[in-house]
Formats: structure tokens, C-alpha cells, sequence
């Protein structure tokens, strides 16, 4: 959590709700894929963490789920399950 929290400057409950969504599913999937190719832990958090803050948020996503264009990914979703679970 605090990795992610400090890449969004997002509070722990906003990340929480976005690690118990259907994106933190996909996000737990990417850190499952670099511990299969053999990283450590943290550094396959820290490798998913930089791949979705590198992401930005398309036109599609932005009317689908309101989140700003541009926003990088991991930023808009912890914010937009952050937002659903208050």
C-alpha cells in the first residue's frame, strides 16, 4: 500500500478500495507476473507501480468512468474506487 500511495499521493482508504476492486485485481496480476519472471517483492510492486503511473487515462476510459484524460492510470482508478467506496 505505501508504494502505491506514495506514486498517487492518494490516502491509504482510496487505496485500499482500489486493491480490493476489479483493478486491483489486474494490478495484483501484474505483480504476480514479475514475481513468476523472479523479482523480489517490492520490486515487482515497484515495477507494476511504474508501468500504470506511466499509462495515461484515454478518451474512452475518460467517458466511461469520468476519470480526467491524461491522468495516469494507477492515480485515476485508486481515486475513482476511493470516490465508489465512499
Amino acid at each position: 500500500m505505501s508504494t502505491i500511495t506514495d506514486a498517487t499521493g492518494c490516502a491509504n482508504h482510496e487505496v485500499r478500495a482500489f486493491l480490493d476492486s476489479r483493478h486491483g485485481r489486474l494490478f495484483a496480476d501484474d505483480v504476480a507476473n514479475g514475481l513468476s519472471k523472479g523479482l523480489e517483492i517490492s520490486d515487482a510492486i515497484g515495477a507494476a507501480t511504474a508501468r500504470w503511473m506511466g499509462w495515461r487515462i484515454g478518451a474512452q476510459t475518460s467517458r466511461e468512468t469520468g476519470i480526467p484524460r491524461g491522468l495516469p492510470y494507477l492515480t485515476g482508478f485508486v481515486i475513482n474506487e476511493g470516490i465508489a467506496a465512499d
